[in-house]
């Protein structure tokens, strides 16, 4: 099968495993800062070509996450296809390890939609190329919360950039989808003061929130046309489209999801807007800081957050360049990191 999600990928590996079930697909964009690092999602895909071209584009969204970061890690995902309550068995999820395992540390597996640490130290059970576990002398445990924080950060340097607040009191944020990340990014908000519209596919996670936040629950498909401050992507990618753009009454777009855009076209859609949007893979960095802290084997929780806390400084200076050059955001983010990435590469071939 081709994809044109593909962007000079290094390697794309796919494996079957009759006995367990197991059908899974792992890419290596980037290894050129280091091992490719990234999430094990475990997802009821509609066919195969819609599992290869969400893990092509999640694995290249990878190694710009850990270049703009700083971390010494590339970028890779996988995908597990299937459905996570009904096929993940131990002897599926071992079977899985054995397959990360055949690839010898150029891909550590980590936790993603459909995976929790506990599945995660099942993998591990089979190679010691696995990091978000919730044991062990360096373990991190579930990235989620961190996640949140990095992205609550970034939700306060882009509302200080479009709206001239310097904090998030009073302000209206729309957080749509409320699982881990979610959830956590929700309750960080309303501690700082801000005023929640949340929507959810799980009816209880809505009333959840609700109960702890004082939030307004609304449909799915009826919160990105809400009157909003911020709207706050948290569930899966794709959200940003031709479509919802027209939508949207928010002036700013942060959130914790995965490829947001639909396709590079919508960044340049919402800057026509006046709409400031804060690349994905700028703002959602902080599950990778965590991780990568666990893989480095000197895990000091406070250091991360301190770590994590500089999104929003590299958020800052997204926005300021994206200002001075009238252009997207997302395409100074991808230029910054891309300029990482070359400059390692270049490094790499000087040493050959």
């Amino acid at each position: 099968m081709t994809s044109t999600a593909f962007r000079d990928h290094e390697e794309v590996a796919f494996f079957r495993d009759p006995h367990s079930g197991l059908k899974a697909i792992i890419a290596v964009h980037s290894t050129a800062l280091g091992p490719a690092c990234g999430g094990v999602r475990f997802h009821a895909y509609g066919n195969e070509q819609e599992a290869i071209d969400d893990v092509l584009r999640l694995s290249a969204a990878m190694s710009l996450k850990s270049a703009l970061a700083g971390l010494p890690l590339g970028g890779g995902k996988s995908v597990i296809i299937g459905d996570p309550g009904k096929d993940k068995t131990p002897a599926l999820l071992a079977a899985f390890g054995r397959a990360v395992e055949c690839l010898g540390g150029r891909y550590i597996a980590a936790e993603d939609v459909g995976m929790s640490p506990s599945d995660i130290a099942i993998v591990g059970g089979e190679t010691r190329h696995v990091a978000g576990l919730d044991q062990g002398p360096s373990a991190s445990g579930d990235p989620s919360p961190v996640t949140a924080r990095g992205v609550w950060r970034g939700i306060e340097v882009a509302v200080r950039h479009r709206l001239g607040r310097n904090t998030l009191e009073g302000i209206t944020v729309g957080v749509l989808g409320l699982g881990h990340v979610g959830g956590a990014l929700a309750g960080l908000l309303s501690d700082a003061g801000a005023r929640l519209v949340v929507a959810d596919i799980a009816e209880e996670r809505c009333r959840t929130v609700a109960d702890r936040c004082g939030a307004r629950i609304v449909d799915v498909d009826v919160l990105v046309g809400e009157r909003l401050d911020v709207f706050a992507p948290c569930a899966l990618g794709g959200i940003l489209n031709a479509e919802t753009v027209g939508q949207l009454e928010a002036p700013v777009v942060a959130g914790a999801a995965n490829n947001q855009l639909a396709d590079e076209t919508i960044a340049d859609a919402l800057h026509a807007r006046g709409i400031l949007y804060a690349p994905d893979f700028a703002i959602n960095a902080g599950g990778i800081v965590n991780v990568a802290a666990e893989i480095a084997g000197n895990y000091d929780r406070a250091a991360v957050m301190r770590r994590v806390d500089r999104i929003g400084d590299t958020l800052d200076e997204i926005f300021l360049r994206a200002a001075r050059e009238g252009r997207s955001p997302h395409f100074v983010a991808v230029d910054l990191a891309q300029e990482r990435l070359d400059a390692a590469r270049a490094a790499r071939q000087q040493t050959r």
